[in-house]
């Protein structure tokens, strides 16, 4: 069970991951050897996963971020699958959901042309539904 303090950690590093463990200690008003021994546990525990980083896709060329509600054509869903493995370049996220679809698709494009190339390999295994992000908010 997490305590107060234990969720003040997360908070903190929710936000800044890089936050030594003396700046996190003097926030959660512990010393640094007592918050890093909290932040292990709390690795150790399963609880957090992983540290990342977020990378400005738009920096890099791929101005378009899109989502496809993915309908697969059958119950086979390995053509899909095996498709979208070769995507790797334009593929951020592909989550296996239930709904109205069986996978939401979470892509980057460089270009229309580009993304309007990818739709039309994508439809020979799946039907979509496609939504372009307008902003993060």
């Amino acid at each position: 069970m997490l305590d107060h303090t234990d969720m003040k950690i997360l908070k903190v590093l929710i936000t800044n991951s890089r936050i030594t463990m003396k700046e996190l200690g003097e926030i959660v008003h512990l010393t640094g050897p007592a918050t890093a021994a909290r932040v292990a546990k709390l690795e150790d525990n399963g609880i957090i996963e992983g540290y990342t980083i977020e990378i400005n896709q738009s920096k890099l060329g791929y101005p378009i971020h899109a989502f496809l509600t993915i309908i697969t054509q059958s119950v086979n869903h390995q053509p899909y699958l095996n498709f979208i493995k070769t995507q790797g370049e334009f593929l951020i996220n592909n989550y296996k959901i239930s709904g109205e679809g069986c996978y939401l698709l979470e892509c980057k494009f460089p270009s229309n042309k580009r993304m309007d190339q990818f739709l039309e390999e994508l439809n020979q295994f799946a039907n979509y539904k496609l939504s372009i992000a307008i902003s993060l908010t």
